[in-house]
């Protein structure tokens, strides 16, 4: 069990935030979400750190498949990051990873928003695990 000043998986979440700052200082506001993806893909590489991209996960009722989720990257199969190119943090984007992380049985996901006011970024821990 974690408390609330312990930063979960932190020399991860650094690296992978300090990625997010240097593609937003090379590229800028106003790119497609996937420029940034491919950005940020490139960075990881790099870094020899492993990812999965648009990782594909069903959602299933009664043995029915009924939807499907693709999660912009799984990083060391352990940090979900989505990424958006919207001004501001919406509570649809907080249940959108929420559900990722409780399908997954992961701990932590990053929303990370590439804004014209710079990177902004938002922790989401799953209290579930």
């Amino acid at each position: 069990m974690t408390n609330n000043t312990e930063i979960i998986y932190k020399d991860l979440s650094y690296k992978i935030m300090g990625m997010a700052f240097k593609i937003f200082n090379e590229l800028n506001y106003g790119m497609k979400e996937k420029y940034y993806q491919r950005a940020f893909i490139t960075e990881l590489e790099t870094n020899n750190i492993k990812y999965e991209k648009e990782k594909f996960i069903t959602l299933s009722y009664k043995n029915q498949i009924i939807g499907k989720y693709f999660i912009d990257l799984l990083i060391d199969d352990k940090i979900i990051i989505e990424l958006k190119t919207r001004p501001a943090l919406g509570y649809i984007h907080i249940k959108q990873v929420m559900e990722y992380l409780n399908k997954l049985n992961k701990k932590l996901a990053i929303i990370i928003y590439f804004t014209k006011d710079g990177v902004k970024y938002r922790r989401v821990v799953n209290p579930n695990i």
